[in-house]
């Protein structure tokens, strides 16, 4: 809340103290104003350089106007009230009327202009940052915090906006408001000006005091309301109702909440009082300038037989009413315009971050891809102390199938994601139709590679919607075809709306199933060059996991195809495995050839994979 009890913006990306002052977070990042960083904020004003220019003319324009009702007004009592000529106060009431629907009309144009001018600003932000997010490789999103991704996008472009149609155009728009009143008012008298002035000083000294007590116990409040909202969030949930009331702790519970609210009813009294307080202190210097040029004035027209007027001192005193604002928005102007330049950093902070997968300058798009694809000594680590790959090398032939088997942390997940450029090798290469892939055009390399992962993923939207994502342009017989080669079209069918059934967030009105049969008949309708399976079948019921893996094994003959696996039923139909284990190929053959070999597969094989061929060996008797 502001001073005067109002609510106040946060910052976004975290809490923000009363105006006036910073919080310690704010302290430790506030950034470096340079003239690099201004010239680059106001980059983004030079498209809209006109709407700008209108917008300054009509605060100019504004504040020239503004001034007309406190000049008119000593009019109105010299020659109207005091000269006793009614014409003249009608014309002089009527003129002031006037400008003051003209100002209020210029200034609803200004505002209309300055806030399409901040709306296009946030326009073209947002499209900047969202076009360069997706640019961004897989590693940033798996490095970075989605809520901080999400803030830069939303709050901290909504609170440029803020900044453009508030503080930037507010400290024009007082610095202008100051001037001319200041202009005016030393025009008319420079000693009632400067008496009227004396007063200004006084206004910091009520806005620190209480800014400091009230940011004080602002800070005790949110730390007595994060604890209450501690004690419901741990009582009132189901768990912990339940424990609760099986250790019939009903009384203490209520007993230590109750304590917690009397204290945040102290606290909110003390902020609303000292909020009170400060309102008298800006109250008391408020009135102390008009009465202090009642005053000099007096003199001067008592004593001195000045030639200034009662509607002099009027203006004078108007004038002097009109400065308070302006002032006292300017003395924050520090705050305000380091919390301003924060947003700017933190934004191009993010449009600074460098794209590390691209297209290479001279990227090769061939006529069409085969699918033969070659590992050359590829070697790829997160952290260069710690190596997740190290040397792999393997060929994949056209229209053949390969199942990657190993530990669980032996970089299986890896050299797939290598394939699609989700990160690029460290070391080494990969070839596809004999082309580093580093060399193929980005959109066309992943056009033609499909990927099953474990963790599907699908939209809340429909089935149709989910699976036209693969290709817009498909038909409604090619999705059917894809569906019931995933073994999915006839639960889609017995749904009421078929394949306008919503899946909801996420999916989570499917069964873990039907998403990933779902999303095998997605790849499907993509009709990629290489398929890949990354542990399709984990994690799901032997029922869902035989009609994967019914969908599957036809999909995978006469393909380039390449499966991860945990689970043998889903690797028995590839022509070749490889094993990995420490981040290097270690054996290499068919699933007799390895099991005979007594090595790293002959263990996986006896501690994961022998009940799985049971139960493999018996479904496909049954076929």
């Amino acid at each position: 809340m502001d001073f005067f009890g109002r609510p106040s913006m946060g910052r976004p990306g975290g809490p923000r103290g009363p105006r006036g002052f910073l919080t310690e977070e704010e302290k430790s990042n506030k950034p470096k104003i340079t003239m690099a960083l201004v010239k680059r904020i106001a980059s983004y004003l030079i498209p809209y350089w006109k709407q700008t220019l209108i917008v300054l003319i009509m605060i100019f324009i504004a504040a020239v106007l503004g001034l007309m009702p406190s000049i008119l007004t000593g009019r109105i009592i010299d020659e109207g009230l005091i000269g006793r000529d009614f014409s003249l106060l009608v014309r002089y009431i009527a003129l002031s009327f006037g400008v003051v629907v003209l100002s209020n009309l210029i200034g609803v144009v200004e505002s209309y202009t300055n806030t399409w001018i901040a709306q296009h600003i946030a326009f073209d932000m947002r499209n900047r940052m969202f076009a360069h997010l997706q640019a961004m490789s897989h590693r940033f999103f798996t490095s970075s915090r989605q809520g901080d991704i999400i803030t830069r996008m939303t709050s901290d472009i909504a609170g440029v906006q803020m900044v453009i149609t508030n503080t930037f155009t507010s400290i024009i728009r007082n610095v202008i408001v100051l001037v001319t009143a200041l202009y005016a008012m030393f025009s008319m008298n420079w000693l009632l000006a400067i008496i009227a002035l004396v007063i200004v000083p006084l206004f910091s000294i009520p806005t620190k005091q209480v800014g400091k007590s009230r940011w004080k116990l602002a800070r005790q409040s949110q730390e007595c309301n994060d604890e209450i909202n501690g004690i419901l969030n741990e009582t009132l949930s189901v768990s912990g109702q339940l424990l609760v009331k099986l250790f019939t702790n009903e009384k203490y519970e209520y007993d230590k909440y109750v304590k917690a609210n009397a204290r945040m009813v102290k606290l909110n009294i003390r902020e609303s009082l000292t909020g009170r307080w400060f309102g008298v202190a800006i109250n008391t210097f408020t009135n102390i300038g008009p009465m202090l040029i009642y005053l000099a004035g007096g003199i001067l027209i008592m004593k001195f037989d000045s030639s200034l007027t009662v509607g002099d001192i009027s203006v004078m005193v108007a004038l002097l009413g009109r400065m308070y604002q302006p002032i006292n928005s300017l003395m924050n102007i520090q705050v305000d315009l380091i919390r301003s330049m924060a947003l700017f950093t933190r934004i191009f902070e993010y449009y600074d971050m460098p794209v590390d997968i691209k297209n290479a300058p001279d990227a090769v798009i061939p006529p069409y891809i085969t699918g033969n694809l070659r590992f050359e000594d590829v070697s790829f680590y997160y952290d260069e102390k710690v190596p997740i790959l190290k040397g792999i090398n393997f060929t994949l032939e056209e229209g053949r199938s390969i199942a990657i088997v190993g530990p669980s942390g032996a970089g299986k997940s890896t050299i797939i994601n290598l394939i699609p450029r989700l990160y690029d090798v460290t070391g080494g290469r990969i070839l596809l139709d004999g082309i580093d892939i580093r060399k193929l055009d980005l959109n066309f390399l992943r056009r033609n590679i499909g990927i099953v992962t474990q963790d599907t993923y699908l939209f809340n939207g429909t089935i149709r919607e989910n699976l036209l994502y693969a290709r817009f342009d498909a038909t409604d017989e090619e999705l059917i075809e894809a569906c019931k080669k995933a073994n999915i079209h006839d639960f889609i069918m017995a749904q009421p709306d078929g394949y306008d059934t919503v899946v909801g967030n996420r999916g989570l009105k499917l069964s873990g199933g039907e998403k990933q049969r779902i999303s095998i008949a997605r790849v499907i309708l993509k009709d990629p060059a290489i398929m890949i399976f990354d542990e399709a079948t984990s994690s799901l019921d032997s029922i869902s996991e035989s009609l994967i893996q019914d969908a599957i094994e036809p999909l995978i003959k006469g393909r380039t195809s390449i499966i991860i696996a945990h689970r043998l039923s889903t690797i028995m139909a590839v022509d070749e495995i490889l094993v990995i284990s420490g981040g290097r190929v270690v054996e290499q053959g068919t699933h007799h050839e390895l099991v005979a070999r007594g090595g790293v597969y002959t263990e996986l094989y006896e501690t994961q994979f022998r009940r799985a061929l049971d139960d493999y060996e018996a479904r496909r008797a049954v076929q």
